[in-house]
């Protein structure tokens, strides 16, 4: 199951799997797998993610992920706010 709200902040912020391994020193092809959702990562190396790309670390291991879509496809004016 890809981890889509990961897809989505990573391409906002214009960086490649290579610019986030590098960032968080870890392979590519490990960061690849945490973002296609194969593996999961330590919180250690979920939080350096998160500072990365600017999100709640937590969300690699709650429901929360998933919770951040859902916002952003709403066609309600109101905005969800994901703690």
């Amino acid at each position: 199951m890809t981890r889509e709200w990961l897809v989505k902040l990573r391409t906002k912020a214009e960086k490649t799997h290579d610019d986030i391994a590098i960032e968080v020193d870890i392979s590519r092809q490990y960061y690849g797998m945490i973002e296609s959702g194969i593996r999961n990562p330590s919180v250690s190396l979920a939080q350096r993610i998160a500072i990365v790309l600017g999100f709640n670390w937590i969300n690699f291991f709650t429901d929360q992920g998933n919770e951040m879509i859902r916002c952003e496809e709403s066609t309600t004016t109101e905005r969800k706010e994901v703690i």
